[in-house]
């Protein structure tokens, strides 16, 4: 097998050459950082869940016409997505107060927001990832007006539909941040969802005992942190639940694989 030329590595991922013009394979790493990588570790099998949640919410997000960068899923660690031009943003929606937010305001930490709050912080970690506002997009052109509405709208029905998708396996989506990205068809560009979702990026507690369910763990140094990931994608839906062993990723693949298996008929 030829060996992919690598075009980047971050923090959780690492990004290859695609197999196709346009495409680029997305991989997900166990490395584990908080605070702008101040502080370093390894959450095993976090690469190969995070994948598989990344890889059901941005489907289902599709469904509800959200334009995104995820082709399919490759394997247990990789998935192929277009290549995109990543608009140097991240994009926070916070539905609880928590983080930053409680310490910046001295809000108490649980606390409703009367709406949602949609954050705009420039993707720079030698300056801490600065939260900026609409004006300063706008004064250094980071991005366009439309652009901002375009990422400010999706955020809001993103934000909609996943509170619903939680909720319903009893997890409450207290605040998450969101990236985008733009592809080009000659002078025109518009704007996808791009890099991840899940619990790296999202702060998810169990509604009925407020147990977080994310990297906080790893963060406030709680313990447990693979084990709070599994129990994320087991309420999703994504583990086996047979005799192959205890939190093991189900592979859509090789499932689908079985599914089609034929029986021999009944004599």
């Amino acid at each position: 097998m030829a060996r992919r030329r690598q075009i980047y590595e971050g923090k959780a991922k690492i990004l290859y050459e695609g197999p196709e013009p346009g495409t680029i394979i997305q991989y997900f790493k166990d490395d584990a950082t908080a605070f702008n990588a101040q502080k370093k570790g390894t959450i095993n099998g976090k690469g190969v869940i995070n994948n598989r949640i990344s890889e059901y919410v941005f489907t289902r997000l599709s469904h509800i016409g959200i334009p995104t960068h995820f082709i399919r899923r490759l394997n247990m660690r990789e998935q192929l997505v277009r290549q995109v031009e990543i608009i140097p943003l991240e994009v926070v929606v916070r539905n609880v107060a928590a983080g930053t937010l409680s310490k910046r305001l001295g809000i108490e930490e649980g606390e409703m927001l009367p709406h949602t709050l949609i954050e705009y912080c420039l993707k720079d970690d030698s300056l801490g990832d600065p939260k900026v506002s609409e004006e300063e997009i706008a004064c250094f052109n980071w991005c366009s007006h439309e652009e901002l509405q375009d990422m400010s709208s999706m955020a809001i029905r993103i934000n909609d539909f996943m509170c619903g998708m939680f909720a319903a396996i009893d997890i409450r989506l207290v605040d998450f941040k969101l990236e985008f990205g733009r592809i080009w068809d000659g002078d025109y560009s518009r704007v996808i969802l791009a890099d991840e979702i899940s619990p790296d990026g999202c702060r998810l507690w169990d509604i009925n005992t407020g147990e977080k369910l994310d990297k906080d763990r790893f963060r406030r140094d709680l313990g447990g942190e693979s084990e709070a990931y599994q129990e994320v994608a087991r309420r999703l839906g994504l583990l086996q639940n047979d005799d192959s062993g205890p939190g093991e990723v189900l592979d859509m693949n090789a499932h689908r694989g079985r599914l089609r298996t034929p029986t021999k008929p009944k004599k």
